[in-house]
């Protein structure tokens, strides 16, 4: 829930899932004070709770009208279908994979997109769907076209960059925009290509990998995730590649976890992230 900043909200929402007979189990909220805004996410069982499952949504959208804000409903048991794009590299696909299969990563990996073979066999390991189109700048509009029929014939929910290495048009992100990105620098440092190249020429002591939301602006989105590692004047550019691997990976995962958890609240170009 997004609303004005008012005295007694707290108590409102508690009160709200108290008279319908609902059991909190976490609660988290956020005033951003300058924006006057209030952040709230309530997680409770449906156990017992006096309205059925289908009545929840409208009524949770008759309490925010009344609130003159915006809510969200999610239910804890249903796994969304997830598309994985990828290129070339299989660290971060590799580790999505593996999370989603032991199910710490609660989603469904309905397929894999890619602008190269070379991961066919991989995905084929672990039985997943696999669909390679190549993307040139003269066939750009016509690839991503592919790609929406793919996403919307799958029924995906969220799309994960995971070292895709393509900038994704404004046009795809309209029909589309719920995409997760892994960009290998701590953002907003070294936004771009060869991120690692250009620390190293400034000689940084730390690297990181940052993993945000996708906007139409490079690197730009809201952040959701950042991880780091010490460097030292020893380290070339291939050390800080093979030390960055570890940062993208972590990061990546703990980004899509906070997503599948709706952990991520999105607001005004930012995020609140309640972890």
């Amino acid at each position: 829930m997004i609303c004005p900043d008012r005295p007694g909200l707290v108590s409102e929402l508690a009160g709200w899932v108290a008279a319908n007979g609902g059991n909190i189990c976490h609660a988290d909220h956020h005033t951003d004070a300058g924006a006057g805004l209030f952040l709230s996410r309530l997680e409770w069982e449906q156990q017992g709770f006096g309205l059925p499952r289908e009545a929840i949504e409208p009524a949770v959208s008759a309490l925010a009208e009344r609130l003159g804000g915006e809510a969200q409903l999610h239910f804890s048991d249903a796994l969304p279908r997830v598309a994985i794009f990828a290129s070339k590299q299989s660290h971060c696909l590799l580790d999505l994979l593996w999370r989603s299969r032991s199910g710490e990563l609660p989603m469904q990996v309905a397929l894999v997109v890619a602008n190269h073979p070379d991961l066919e066999p991989l995905c084929q390991e672990f039985g997943v769907a696999f669909a390679c189109v190549p993307v040139t700048a003269a066939t750009k509009p016509e690839s991503e076209a592919r790609m929406l029929e793919l996403l919307e014939s799958n029924g995906i929910e969220l799309a994960v960059l995971a070292k895709y290495m393509q900038v994704l048009s404004a046009n795809f992100l309209s029909r589309f925009p719920t995409v997760i990105n892994i960009h290998h620098s701590f953002l907003p440092a070294f936004k771009g290509a060869q991120p690692y190249h250009r620390a190293w020429q400034r000689g940084v002591k730390l690297i990181g990998a940052t993993a945000h939301y996708v906007t139409e602006n490079l690197d730009d989105g809201p952040i959701i995730e950042q991880t780091t590692v010490h460097v030292s004047h020893r380290d070339e550019v291939e050390d800080l590649i093979r030390k960055g691997r570890d940062t993208e990976r972590l990061a990546l995962a703990r980004a899509v976890h906070l997503h599948l958890h709706r952990q991520v609240m999105v607001y005004r170009g930012r995020t609140a992230v309640f972890a």
